[in-house]
């Protein structure tokens, strides 16, 4: 099975619940994680907050995102 996300809600700070196609749901601290210029928006926590889900993963609008199966591996399962 491929890992999809399904459900993505803003917490606090740089952590967003995940709810996963298996029906795993996990926190994810990604503030040690934004780093790179494609990333370098993201320090904006204003900027940060405007993820959406897009085909199986969270993305930003300036096409930031990050792999499904690394959200899983990194997060912390509710």
């Amino acid at each position: 099975m491929f890992l999809e996300i399904v459900k993505a809600d803003y917490l606090n700070s740089y952590r967003i619940l995940l709810t996963f196609n298996n029906g795993v749901s996990k926190i994810v601290d990604l503030e040690r994680e934004i780093n790179g210029t494609v990333y370098k928006p993201l320090h904006q926590l204003d900027y940060f907050k405007k993820f959406e889900i897009k085909y199986n993963t969270i993305e930003w609008p300036n096409g930031a995102d990050y792999a499904p199966e690394y959200l899983y591996k990194i997060g912390r399962e509710q």
